[in-house]
């Protein structure tokens, strides 16, 4: 079977932005002016297309990033359709707690359109978005919008991109009227004035530029071009001799420079008014890559560990990342995937190299965001979601099992909130399971573990809406009611120091006593010398040793076990507080038995109380997590940032630079974190980010311990 439309006629491209700047309203227009919806959703009246979730109706926000799949003939062709380009877009959410959606999608794509607020400019969101882009090297067109809104400044806009985004970013359109008075734009490279009408702006009328504003668009257009001619050296030269260069030859010049992420075509209008959104899919047509423009992508081969490559080609062999899980309510699990190479064809095997397993491939589909259309197979360069996978995940690769690649995988933040969760009734407990294990699934930010203390089920995200909404989708999806608790932190206990203990138990009933009689030796534990052998004499666990010292005799051999079980399960609850304890050496070293009392279960509890006695002795302490953590923050913010840090009890290893940015390095108490998320926002005018991993435990401050423990008893 034959590609169905050609490779150079594809893009791939996603809509991000900041909360609010209007992307979903943009992706709205997208579609009815590709001709996939005959009436244009809002999303104030609840009614859009790529947002189809409830949650997303009601709030009003994208959770989930849609893929659309449509067609685009440039306006400037008429009805000449040999340019005309298959569009896969990709909607993406701009709530800070969804970044994981952006990072996610952007490592598919092939370029962006960044849509600003023309009122607030550059926000913060759109600098976290932005600064995805730049690590994926995603080619990118800014389209400020909301030219219609009170307030709208196309200049302050512009200039907050060059300021806080990119000095590359180069002013391709300038709009004709602001706020009432919005009325179309002029094309500085065409030098042509465009307005939008009918009843949905959809007719596109080229006219010559209002006298009032030619001067202007004069300027800038000498402006624009002495940018593009700055690419190219031949151009260069003519342009300085004063020689006229011919549109096309600009146009291309344009396009290159896009591509290598040398320059940031910035266009204007209104999406709610429906002007400019047609001329922004134009330039996508011709200056935002097809999938052969894209640098190759580089992998691992499985079989050798070594370096291994694959092209936008249908003739090589087939390989694919798996970006994003979704349950569907008419299709059950869907996968969505990108084809970097070769083709697949429904019904087929395809080799999962991430864990080594076959998976067919029973179904693909293509999403017209909540329609699907089936289709017999996908080539390079493709974008399409699979029914039928059991164990694929987001961020595996899918390959030909004769021709195996492991690519890079998408590298998601931790979660940085956790809250305790337990279901309402018995009939919920079963549902609650099945459904934390399906969102995990979708979204590798939210995470299920098991406090094996209580037996609470813990869920982990990236923020308090993030793990909201989670709750909400159990509730709605799964039909499961849930009670949610306040965040918890995961201590330990250990010892600093050496400590002796020995304990009779001996207990006299009316028949047959028992005796049991354990001399314990507790010591930190070391660290295992590698190379080095463990000794016949000592059991070795995680964070636990048993060394068996006994001579003699003094203690049967067959009660010897049960004083190791007796330890081992003493470790379980730790003498301060009540938390596991860790990093302990236990060594037994005398003791003595009874011939007729003698038994396990009395060797048993001599063991745990001597073992609870000499910890008493071996100056225990409270261990915490520590976090490693990265504030990415404006400059002007890094002073607060670092006494809020201080306050904390953090110690600051670093601060570094990223781009326009400062980096705050540092290594922080997990319990001082929770809320962290919340204030930083407040104190950065929402314009940091913030990603924490675990690094290591610490042993707590005294006054903080005590604090701790008391809360306990």
């Amino acid at each position: 079977m034959n590609r169905d439309y050609p490779l150079e006629k594809v893009r791939n491209f996603g809509i991000i932005a900041h909360i609010d700047a209007g992307k979903t309203t943009t992706s709205e227009r997208i579609l009815f002016y590709t001709g996939m919806t005959h009436k244009i959703g809002e999303v104030h009246e609840g009614d859009t297309v790529t947002d189809w979730m409830e949650q997303e109706r009601e709030r009003g926000i994208t959770i989930t990033a849609a893929a659309i799949t449509c067609f685009w003939n440039p306006t400037y062709m008429g009805t000449d359709t040999s340019k005309k380009v298959r569009f896969n877009i990709i909607d993406t959410p701009g709530h800070i707690d969804f970044t994981v959606e952006v990072k996610r999608s952007l490592r598919v794509l092939d370029g962006a359109v960044v849509v600003f607020d023309g009122v607030a400019g550059v926000e913060p969101q759109s600098e976290t978005n932005w600064r995805y882009a730049d690590d994926g090297n995603v080619p990118r067109l800014c389209f400020i919008n909301k030219m219609d809104r009170m307030g709208a400044s196309f200049e302050k806009s512009f200039q907050s991109i060059l300021d806080r985004l990119s000095k590359q970013a180069v002013r391709f359109q300038i709009p004709i009227g602001l706020e009432e008075h919005h009325d179309g734009v002029i094309d500085l490279l065409r030098m042509k004035a465009y307005k939008f009408e009918g009843s949905m702006g959809e007719k596109v009328i080229e006219m010559d530029i209002p006298a009032d504003q030619m001067e202007e668009a004069k300027k800038y257009h000498h402006e624009l071009v002495e940018k593009i001619v700055e690419h190219d050296d031949a151009q260069m030269h003519a342009y300085l001799e004063g020689k006229e260069i011919p549109f096309a030859e600009l146009q291309k010049t344009v396009r290159k420079a896009v591509i290598g992420n040398k320059m940031f075509p910035v266009f204007t209008g209104s999406a709610l008014k429906n002007k400019g959104v047609q001329l922004v899919l134009d330039a996508v047509v011709d200056y935002l890559p097809s999938p052969l423009e894209i640098p190759a992508v580089d992998g691992i081969d499985p079989r050798t560990g070594g370096p291994a490559v694959r092209h936008a080609d249908d003739s090589e062999p087939f390989s694919a990342l798996v970006f994003k899980l979704q349950s569907d309510p008419f299709v059950g699990a869907l996968s969505f995937f990108r084809v970097y190479s070769g083709t697949v064809e429904a019904g087929s095997y395809v080799f999962n190299s991430t864990t080594g397993k076959r998976e067919r491939l029973s179904r693909i589909v293509r999403l017209q965001a909540n329609e699907r259309e089936e289709v017999k197979q996908v080539f390079a360069g493709e974008i399409a979601a699979a029914v039928g996978f059991k164990e694929a995940k987001t961020s595996h690769t899918l390959c030909d099992e004769n021709n195996p690649i492991v690519l890079d995988p998408i590298k998601f933040m931790e979660p940085v909130i956790s809250l305790r969760i337990e279901p309402k009734t018995k009939a919920d407990q079963e549902k609650m399971g099945l459904a934390l294990k399906r969102l995990s699934d979708e979204d590798p930010t939210f995470r299920i573990s098991t406090n094996t203390e209580t037996g609470e089920t813990i869920i982990s995200g990236m923020g308090e809406l993030h793990l909201e909404i989670m709750v909400d989708r159990m509730k709605r999806e799964f039909t499961v009611e849930a009670n949610v608790g306040k965040p918890q932190v995961a201590y330990k206990e250990t010892i600093l120091a050496e400590a002796e203990a020995e304990h009779k138990y001996i207990k006299q009933t009316g028949g047959k006593g028992q005796y049991g009689h354990v001399r314990l030796t507790l010591r930190p534990m070391k660290p295992l010398v590698e190379g080095k052998k463990i000794p016949k004499n000592v059991s070795r666990y995680d964070h636990f040793e048993f060394i068996d010292s006994i001579k003699g005799g003094v203690i049967p051999q067959e009660f010897i076990p049960a004083v190791e079980k007796g330890v081992k399960e003493a470790t379980e609850r730790g003498i301060l507080a009540g938390f596991p304890m860790v990093d302990v050496s236990c060594e037994l070293t005398f003791g003595s038995y009874h011939d007729v009392d003698s038994s396990e279960i009395a060797y048993k509890i001599a063991g745990s109380q001597a073992f609870q006695d000499a910890a008493k002795r071996a100056k225990p302490v409270l261990l915490e997590p520590i976090m490693r953590m990265e504030v990415v923050v404006p400059e002007k913010f890094v002073g607060d940032v670092t006494g809020y840090l201080a306050s904390k009890r953090a110690s600051i290893d670093d601060v570094g630079e990223q781009g326009m940015n400062k980096v705050v390095s540092s290594k922080v108490p997990l319990a001082e974190m929770f809320g962290f998320t919340t204030a930083l926002r407040s104190m950065t005018e929402g314009r940091a980010s913030s990603t924490m991993e675990f690094d290591h435990y610490e042993v707590v401050p005294p006054n903080v311990a005590q604090t701790i423990i008391e809360s306990r008893k």
